[in-house]
């Protein structure tokens, strides 16, 4: 968890994996964000209400198997760099770098990484305009 006192965690934040989750300082992370395995956040990001960043999903390939039988994928870390914004309702899939500056809309699927300073958005997350 974050070791200063400008970060902020709303109520109802599910952690999966502490041990593999870094914070930088004045992070804040909004109401019921749903954080799961090895997660690297940067500094100075703000995390909207009901964000999940996934690092892992489940096997599905056999299909003579329950799904649930078929255990997960392996984690693939996500990369949130600093002052990058993501907005309510984001998911980010598992091994996705957020670059530094960026900007995810509300209600996006970011399946590929972010280019720094950019302002993305959509199903999937697609490039708006550029920040500079």
């Amino acid at each position: 968890m974050p070791n200063d006192k400008q970060s902020k965690f709303e109520n109802g934040v599910y952690i999966s994996d502490a041990k593999n989750l870094k914070i930088g300082t004045h992070v804040r992370v909004n109401e019921h964000v749903f954080l799961q395995g090895k997660i690297s956040i940067g500094n100075y990001v703000m995390i909207a209400p009901n964000v999940a960043i996934y690092t892992n999903s489940h096997e599905f390939a056999d299909l003579e198997t329950p799904m649930v039988l078929q255990g997960d994928t392996e984690t693939n870390a996500v990369v949130i760099e600093n002052n990058a914004w993501l907005g309510r309702n984001v998911v980010v899939l598992p091994g996705i770098t957020v670059g530094e500056g960026s900007i995810v809309g509300a209600n996006s699927v970011v399946t590929k990484n972010v280019a720094p300073f950019t302002v993305v958005g959509g199903v999937p997350a697609k490039l708006i305009k550029t920040r500079s």
